[in-house]
Parts: structure tokens; C-alpha cells; sequence
């Protein structure tokens, strides 16, 4: 049986997913691994993680598929980590991470040297957000310059595991895009970008599209992960975008709603759209010739698991399960009963770049129990989505139809909160819920030409289920969404009072 074999190295673990030439998951395996926070908004992780998780995942799923034949290894991984390397391909440090807050001030330096918000993003058509891959190079600069002194490469994290497959230094137009560093619109490096951070461009890996094969299995990789030597490795893509033709998302107007620990709003573009104040994000799509739009908030299933945590334990002490706390929120009426919730529990991304955002349950009253709350909380990460889309319509996304996916679309209440609060069915594609992993797989029929092109790809997504409207749920959290979109420039200055070191210690 011939198959191709998708790799996501994911923040918590490694997925890798087998599919046959007719898109059909074969087989899957995922292994985890933990990251660290050796300090207040810091997240990093050792590599070494990456290559031990995927050796297991990517053994799991071919002891499901014996005898399997792989065409085409596609990868995928979190987004915008720094994997710094030394001139013998030695990890000099953990990798930074993508939700890593330490970078702010040289993000604020970097824009500022570029002349403010617009003139960064005449160059890039991004903001350098936080958490972005060029901030970090210039944090190590500024605060390890015997590390950064040494460093001959960086790589995001899927492109590390493609050198150890394959020996081969490469990176692909969409996580490039995430770097901040990447001319979005004629997808190549900034390079007057680069030249006036101070940054030697030497560092930066080649880039090509993502259906590319940008190497081959090496013999050492093949040793190492256990895949025949030759095997041709593509591009792949970022996991915000590569899911996106995961879900069969590829044509504009369709939008792609993603509730892991963040919330992800995404809509493929034909041409590259203006970004007017940098506050949503447009990369390069996995497909050529096309780009990617998407909005990111900080705090979505996340949300939902600190809730879990701290508000929902069972007499035994044990917390309840996610279907028992969403059972309680489908017993509140939509609107839960005039609550709402701001879901910034650590800053946010989109629509608001505010690292000192917080958290709200606005309108709480003696009258809200549990299921109020956690109804309030499932709906302030949707009425998120929605807030996102607000800034998406004048680039002519209209949202006729939503791909619902990661955890969260699990539960149909979340799906139908989507329908109501867009007015637009809400549908999940097979494959969908096996992540960036199914897509790094399209990706790597298309390397191969198993699919002649991208869209031939997405249609291997078929909807699976589907939620519409409901007409009542509609108008009312047409009245309420409003009042959610004016809740966030009422406590702004409220939000960073509260962040002041005297009261926030």
C-alpha cells in the first residue's frame, strides 16, 4: 500500500499520520514531551524532544501499517521558534518558543528603527508581534551575546527536523512568513529589513515553496527514524497554516476556526492583502500563489482548561470532565443569561496586541451558576472569532461557510455557537481532527503529484458533520456581540493599571 506520511512537532508532542493516495488516514501515533519555563513568560524547549518524539510517533504509526509504502514525507510544526545552531549544526541553546513574551522591548525597538507600525509594514505586511522568530534573534543578541556570537543558523522547529532527516538546510514560504523577517508579498527575505536589525543574513535558512522536496531521507536519518533512505521530503508548512488545507480550506470566503490552547481565525487569499495597523496576520499560504490571513488569540481551549482546573473538581477532588463542564454550559441559555466573558487570560494577539490584556466575566450576577460561567467562557472565545472577522471583511473574506477544528470542535455546543454567532453553517472535514499533521501529508502528495495542485488536495476533505444556524441564537447574539467589542477600549487603561508591579505581585 502506498501512503505518505505527514510529521507535526506540536508544543506539547509530536503527531505523525499515514494517509493513503486517496487522502484516507491509514494509521496515526503521537508521542509528548514537556516544555519548560525557567522564568515568568518564558517558554522554551531542547530539540532533542522534537527528534525523540517524532522517532516514536513516527514508529507508532508504521507498526499500525506494515508494509506501507511512503511516497512523500510532508512536515509541520509550531510556528515562530528560534532553534539556534552553531557552524556544526550543534543546538546552542533551547528553543524559544512561539508563545515565549520575553521579546517585547526589542520588538518595540525593531519597530520603532523601522519607522513605527507603517513602515514595518511596508516591508513585511506583519507586525513584529511578541513571540515572533525576529524579536528573539535580536533578545539573544541583546542578552546572550557569547551564544549569539556563535550562532551560524536559526531554524523553526519542523525545520530542524527536516536537517536531521535529511542533512539538508531548508525552510518553506509559510513559516517564514512567521518569522517577521519574510517580504510576504514577493515571498522571499526582507532583506533591507534584515540589514538594518543587525542581523547577518547568513543565518537565515533558503527558502521554498512548501510542496517543494527539499531533501531526501539520509542514511543517518534513516537510521535514526527508521524510514527507507531516499525517501523525498517537502517543504511542509506552519501548523496555523498548514491545517488550514487540512480542513479543505483554500478557496476565499471559506474561514477556518481552530480552538487548541489558542483560538485561530484563517481565510486563504488570492493576492496579498493590505494589512491596515498590522493587527491581523498575512503569510504565505502552503499553496503557491496564494497567501493566508488569520487572526490568533492568546486564550481559547486554554481557557477553557484553566477554568477546568481551578472551578471544576468533583467531590473526589478530581477535575470534571471537558464533556461534563460542556454538558453544564449546554443547560444555559445562549447568552448565558446576559454574561459575558473577555478571554484574555494571558494577554492577547488579535484583535488586540496587548500583552497586558486580562481576563473578565462581565455581568456576573447571584444568579449565574456554573454552566452560566462556562457558557459565557465557550462564548467569549467565539464571539473572539467574530471580532477577528470584523477586521477581515474589508479584504472581501466574507465567511460563507466555517471549518471547524482542533479539541474544541470536538463538542458540538462550541460548533453551534459558531453557526449562531457568524450565521453561516458550521462543518468539520475528515481529517481535520488529525491536525497539521493531515496537512503536511497534502502537502506531500502534491510534492509527489499525487494531487496535481492544491485544490485537488482540499477536496480530499469531506465535511463529516454540520451545524446551521439558529434563527433565535442569531438575533440575540447579534445584540450581544456589540456590547462584547466595546467591552475591551472601556478596561484597557484598566488592564495595565492592574499590571503595575505594586498590585500585581
Amino acid at each position: 500500500m502506498q501512503a505518505l506520511l505527514g510529521i507535526d512537532i506540536g508544543t506539547s508532542g509530536c503527531k505523525a499520520l499515514l494517509i493513503g493516495t486517496d487522502g484516507a488516514v491509514i494509521a496515526a501515533d503521537t508521542a509528548t514531551y514537556p516544555l519548560s519555563q525557567p522564568h515568568p513568560g518564558w517558554t522554551e524547549q531542547d530539540p532533542e524532544l522534537w527528534v525523540t518524539g517524532a522517532r516514536k510517533a513516527v514508529a507508532g504509526a508504521l507498526a499500525r501499517a506494515p508494509g506501507v509504502e511512503i511516497l512523500c514525507i510532508g512536515l509541520s510544526g509550531q510556528m515562530h521558534g528560534l532553534t539556534p545552531l552553531d557552524a556544526g549544526h550543534r543546538v546552542l541553546r533551547p528553543a524559544i518558543l512561539w508563545n515565549d513574551q520575553r521579546n517585547g522591548p526589542e520588538c518595540a525597538a525593531l519597530t520603532e528603527a523601522m519607522g513605527g507600525v507603517e513602515g514595518l509594514l511596508s516591508l513585511t505586511n506583519n507586525r513584529m508581534l511578541v513571540g515572533y522568530t525576529g524579536g528573539k534573534i535580536l533578545w539573544m543578541r541583546n542578552h546572550e551575546p557569547d551564544l549569539f556570537a556563535r550562532m551560524a543558523l536559526m531554524l523553526n522547529p519542523k525545520d530542524y527536523l527536516r536537517l536531521r532527516l535529511t542533512g539538508e538546510v531548508a525552510s518553506e514560504v509559510s513559516d517564514a512568513s512567521g518569522t517577521g523577517l519574510f517580504d510576504v508579498r514577493a515571498r522571499r527575505w526582507a532583506t533591507g529589513l534584515i540589514e538594518l536589525a543587525g542581523i547577518d543574513p547568513d543565518i537565515l535558512p533558503p527558502v521554498f515553496e512548501s510542496q517543494v522536496v527539499t531533501g531526501r531521507v539520509s542514511a543517518r536519518g534513516a537510521a535514526l527514524f527508521g524510514l527507507p533512505e531516499g525517501v523525498p521530503v517537502a517543504g511542509g508548512g506552519g501548523d496555523s497554516v498548514i491545517q488550514t488545507i487540512g480542513s479543505g480550506v483554500i478557496a476565499p470566503g471559506e474561514l477556518q476556526t481552530t480552538i487548541g490552547t489558542a483560538g485561530i481565525l484563517a481565510a486563504a487569499l488570492d493576492a496579498p492583502q493590505e494589512n491596515p495597523d498590522g493587527r491581523l496576520q498575512v503569510f504565505c499560504n502552503v499553496a503557491p500563489n496564494k497567501w493566508h490571513c488569520m487572526g490568533v488569540s492568546l486564550n481559547a481551549g486554554g481557557a477553557m482548561s484553566w477554568f477546568r482546573e481551578t472551578f471544576c473538581r468533583g467531590a473526589d477532588g478530581a477535575a470534571l470532565s471537558f464533556e461534563a463542564i460542556v454538558a453544564e454550559a449546554a443547560a444555559s441559555p445562549p447568552g448565558a443569561r446576559g454574561l459575558l466573558f473577555l478571554p484574555y487570560l494571558n494577554g492577547e494577539r488579535c484583535p488586540h496586541p496587548d500583552t497586558e490584556a486580562r481576563g473578565a466575566f462581565v455581568g456576573l450576577t447571584a444568579r449565574h451558576g456554573r454552566g452560566d460561567v462556562a457558557r459565557a467562557l465557550m462564548e467569549g472565545v467565539v464571539h473572539a472569532f467574530a471580532d477577528m472577522h470584523a477586521l477581515m471583511r474589508p479584504m472581501g473574506i466574507d465567511g460563507h461557510i466555517v471549518k471547524a477544528s482542533g479539541g474544541g470542535a470536538r463538542a458540538p455546543l462550541w460548533r453551534q455557537m459558531q453557526a449562531d454567532l457568524f450565521d453561516c453553517d458550521v462543518v468539520t472535514t475528515e481529517g481535520a481532527a488529525e491536525g497539521a499533521a493531515f496537512g503536511a501529508a497534502l502537502v506531500a502528495g502534491m510534492a509527489v503529484g499525487v494531487w496535481p495542485d492544491a485544490g485537488a488536495a482540499a477536496a480530499r476533505c469531506r465535511a463529516l458533520t454540520r451545524e446551521s444556524p439558529e434563527p433565535g441564537a442569531v438575533r440575540l447574539y447579534a445584540r450581544a456581540h456589540p456590547i462584547y467589542r466595546s467591552l475591551y477600549p472601556l478596561l484597557r487603561d484598566s488592564f495595565a493599571a492592574l499590571g503595575d508591579p505594586v498590585l500585581d505581585h
